[in-house]
């Protein structure tokens, strides 16, 4: 892996934990954002480790979509789109606080399951 790979998925690693300090503190637009924070950077830190291109949302993207390929895991885009519905809701503040939380949970584990992958 890559220092660049590694930097992007520590920086995911970081902005999740953030996520769920803005959470307990009931700051979910923060919360929100870090959510998707977390989620982009572990998903540019996959392609930086494949040497695929990584920038903008169309890119990013495009990576899911190739994970899911790999995968059949189908859930990797459910969520994914999940966490881009955090990254609107710190510009429009329209989803409740269980929902937040249960995005967070989710992505969460989406985070650990793109981790885990090979690269």
């Amino acid at each position: 892996m890559t220092d660049q790979a590694e930097y992007y998925k520590s920086t995911s690693r970081d902005f999740i934990a953030k996520a769920h300090k803005y959470l307990a503190e009931d700051d979910l637009l923060q919360a929100s954002e870090k959510g998707w924070g977390a989620t982009a950077e572990m998903v540019k830190g996959i392609a930086q480790s494949r040497g695929l291109s990584h920038e903008g949302h169309r890119e990013l993207w495009r990576i899911i979509n190739r994970l899911v390929a790999e995968t059949g895991d189908r859930e990797i885009r459910t969520v994914f789109g999940l966490a881009d519905s955090l990254h609107t809701n710190f510009y429009e503040g329209w989803l409740p606080q269980e929902t937040v939380e249960d995005y967070l949970s989710q992505v969460t584990e989406l985070l650990r399951k793109l981790e885990n992958l090979p690269d």
